[in-house]
């Protein structure tokens, strides 16, 4: 092979030009702590660590959808929390309407009493969340779900399919209940009409009944009619007992998925942290490893300057003669 002055300044050129560029790739590891920096500095790690982002990314997304299923359940579980009481409230004046003693001025004392109960169940039956949606109006989030009209009779409008949302890459879950499956539904073990009759699920038809009931007249009244008041109130009873029931179920199935996002919550955490981990091990610089490299690079860098800088004042002649 034949040896000229120009190849062996172009070898001697592209020596040091190697060894800048490593020099340069080094540095910017250091500057980024990431020992991939493109593509092409490891194709495959670089390949792997997009699918890890991508996962990541879609880990956080359904991240941000359970904090969002949390907050609607754990509001609808307040609202459903202050409805048993309202529920148990009535439940204890119906027994006290059932005291013979009572007259009918106390008979509409308990009367406006209960109405006022009805008022607060319509109430939180339309409440709202923090963006003012409604809780219990499945789809139709604005629109109040419950209406009364003029004779007190109060009729569900609101969506029949509650709001779903999905909350991991196989699990989809509805994030709350429709004001029906609330407020006019009945659960395993509701209690069944001695006459036959369907059994009541609509915990304002119940407290109606009642209403019905003292609204009438007691004091000289027949026993026919005596004999109405007492069923009516033990139908409101029996109503209001399979209303409470519901509820109940209605609540511990909230808690239920309260705690299965929990459950999520901790496996995408560790998830994440699998990821974070991988991703690392790919594209993180060993810092001491890096830092070592630099400083060796460096030094090979100054002997192609040194070696080029000796090289470039001679000639094939002047290496020949001497």
């Amino acid at each position: 092979m034949r040896l000229s002055t120009s190849m062996i300044y172009h070898q001697n050129l592209n020596s040091i030009t190697n060894a800048y560029a490593k020099w340069q790739n080094t540095a910017l590891q250091l500057a980024t702590g990431q020992k991939v920096n493109s593509p092409a500095d490891d194709p495959i790690a670089a390949s792997q660590a997009i699918g890890l982002n991508n996962m990541q990314a879609v880990g956080e997304q359904y991240g941000a959808a359970r904090s969002t299923a949390i907050a609607s359940l754990s509001m609808e579980s307040t609202v459903l929390d202050q409805v048993t009481g309202v529920i148990q409230n009535v439940q204890t004046l119906l027994v006290q309407a059932g005291d013979g003693t009572l007259s009918d001025n106390d008979r509409q004392s308990l009367s406006t009493q209960l109405q006022s109960y009805k008022d607060q169940l319509v109430g939180l039956a339309n409440s709202k969340d923090g963006n003012g949606n409604y809780i219990f109006a499945g789809y139709k989030t604005g629109t109040a779900p419950f209406e009364q009209d003029s004779a007190g009779k109060v009729s569900y409008t609101g969506g029949t399919q509650a709001i779903s949302q999905q909350v991991d890459d196989s699990r989809e879950m509805a994030i709350g209940d429709s004001g029906a499956q609330v407020f006019a539904h009945l659960a395993a073990g509701y209690a069944v009409e001695p006459n036959g009759d369907a059994s009541e699920a609509n915990v304002f038809n119940s407290i109606d009944t009642a209403l019905g009931a003292l609204n009438t007249p007691q004091d000289s009244a027949d026993s026919d009619t005596q004999a109405a008041y007492t069923a009516a109130l033990d139908k409101a009873g029996r109503g209001m007992k399979n209303s409470l029931n519901n509820v109940l179920t209605v609540q511990a199935s909230v808690g239920s998925k309260l705690n299965e996002l929990d459950t999520l919550d901790s496996v995408g955490s560790d998830r994440s942290t699998i990821y974070q981990n991988r991703l690392s091990d790919l594209v993180n610089a060993d810092w001491y490893q890096t830092v070592s490299d630099y400083s060796l690079q460096q030094v090979a860098l100054q002997a192609a300057y040194s070696t080029f800088n000796s090289m470039q004042k001679l000639s094939l002649f002047q290496l020949a003669g001497s």
